[in-house]
Parts: C-alpha cells; structure tokens; sequence
C-alpha cells in the first residue's frame, strides 16, 4: 500500500535544522533525567515510596467529598484519581507516612461514607528504600538496553551504523522524558515500560531504513552519498507513515478508552511514537551521512598529506 507515490523529499538536507531541534529536546531530557535520578521530579510510589490504593465503592461519589474526608482525618498529602466506570477511586500517598497509610484512608473513608460501603481492589507500599532501588535499577536498565542496541545494529551493519541507531534512540528516550518532565506528568514504573517499548518501536523503524540503505550502498547506484541516502528514506518513507499512523491509532484507542489508570502510559507511548517516527528519518540517517562525510574528508586529508 503506498499512500505517497514517489517522493523526492531533501531529508539529509534539513539535518542541520533537525540536529538544532534534537539538541534542545535532548537538552531538556537530560535536565529530567537528572531531577529523576536526584529524586526531585514528579516521582511515582514505584520509585519514591509510598501507598497506592484503589477501592470500589457501591453508589456514585464526589472527589470533592472524597478528598474533603482524607482532610479532615489528617491525610493532606493524598493524590485522588476518580475511575467513573464502576464507581471506583485510586488514593496514592507518596513518601513515609506515620502509621499505616492504608488503614487511615479506610478508617477515614468509613466514617465519612458510612452510608457508600466500599471494597479494596488494591493496596501496594512500597519503602522508600525499595523506590530508591528501582529509580537507579532503571536507569541502569535503559543504559544498558542502548549498549545492546549499537553492539547489534554495528554487528549487523556497521559502527556508524549502530552510532546512528544509537543516538536516534536515546533522542527518543530524552524527548519523552523531557515531554513529561515538561507537562509534570508522573514518573513511574509504567512511564519506564512505556520508554523501553517506544526504543523498540524507534530501533525497529531505523533498521527498515537501514537495511534499503545498504541495498542500495551494494547496488553501487550512481550519485552522492546524499542522494542515496534520500533515495533511500523516500523509498520507504510510505511504509514508515502507514507503520506509524496504525500503531498511533491502536495507542489512541488506550489513551481514549483504557482509563486513568493506563493514561499517561498510553499518552507516552502516542508521544513516542511520533518522536521514534521523526528519529528514524530526521536523526538516524542524517548522523550516518554525518560520520562518513568526516570520514571521508579525513581519508581524502590522509591522501593529501
């Protein structure tokens, strides 16, 4: 199915724009990734610490009256999030609390909504300790996943290469986290799994180019490094979008459809994939031409000398 017919697009040409808006995206993320690893952006239980619960109740409810009763019972610092499909509540309280922070929004909720009986779905605590753990397990994790990644795409095609496919890919892991460090959303464990998932994504999408790049380096078409490597992009560029455009629809109908709970996860991944798409064009490919040009000019500066 091609929806674009042959196209001619100068994408190696507008490198220099896209290396501008990459680096400060980058820039961003880097910034995030910092206030992750400290602690001090908006920090999931899974990596600060805490209590999340979801409970059930039988009749309709108000938040307003809901928080208003945490309040009231001392419990201030608790994040609400109304489930309306079954008349359903998600209490998160990050950080230590004194006593047991579970049984105090019980007890609380009890009282105050004597006449609405309520069922725990869930309860999870997690220690400050352990959310500590997992905030440098992950970073730790992400590293190595890139690691793997350029020792792959070098061994199946080439060091730059697997340069390119490397940096494309933590451009798309700095640009979600800095769209989310930007928005305040939370950092959590689904956040992270949304990440690993959209560099797959983003290595998946650079290797389709790749590969008819290096078919056509082997068919020795006549032309500029440039010109094939557009050649290239624009030969596949109808597969990229169709790609994309499916895989966005299907994290649409998550976004739209799958509740609070998966939210942000789905909002993540409808992000990533629009970054992933522009790195596999914009990032990947122009890096490439980048690091042969350089190493072309010093081969020709070698021969000179």
């Amino acid at each position: 199915m091609e929806i674009l017919g042959k196209t001619n697009i100068d994408f190696i040409g507008k490198r220099n724009i896209s290396f501008v808006i990459s680096a400060i995206i980058s820039i961003i993320g880097i910034i995030g990734i910092i206030q992750i690893g400290r602690g001090a952006a908006n920090m999931g239980i899974d990596f600060s610490g805490g209590t999340a619960m979801q409970l059930k109740f039988s009749q309709p409810f108000a938040i307003g009256d809901a928080r208003a009763a945490l309040h009231k019972h001392g419990i201030a610092k608790a994040d609400l999030q109304e489930i309306k499909d079954g008349n359903m509540l998600l209490v998160k309280m990050a950080g230590a609390a004194v006593g047991k922070p579970s049984e105090m929004v019980q007890e609380a909720f009890k009282k105050e909504f004597a006449g609405n009986p309520f069922t725990v779905e869930s309860s999870t605590e997690i220690g400050p300790s352990i959310g500590d753990k997992l905030r440098k397990d992950t970073l730790i994790a992400v590293a190595i996943s890139l690691l793997g990644i350029i020792l792959y795409i070098a061994w199946r095609f080439d060091f730059k290469f697997g340069i390119g496919a490397t940096l494309s890919t933590l451009h798309d892991v700095l640009a979600m986290v800095a769209i989310f460090y930007l928005l305040n959303k939370e950092i959590n464990l689904l956040f992270i799994t949304a990440v690993l998932t959209i560099a797959g994504y983003s290595l998946t999408d650079t290797v389709v180019i790749f590969d008819r790049i290096r078919e056509n380096l082997h068919k020795n078409l006549k032309g500029s490094l440039h010109s094939i490597f557009n050649g290239s992009i624009n030969e596949v560029l109808s597969r990229t979008i169709i790609t994309s455009v499916t895989t966005f629809l299907a994290a649409l109908s998550l976004f739209l459809f799958g509740g609070e709970v998966i939210h942000d996860f789905s909002l993540a991944l409808l992000i990533g994939i629009g970054v992933a798409t522009y790195s596999s064009v914009f990032v990947a490919s122009p890096i490439v031409v980048l690091l042969e040009d350089r190493a072309l000019a010093k081969s020709s500066a070698g021969a000179k000398a």
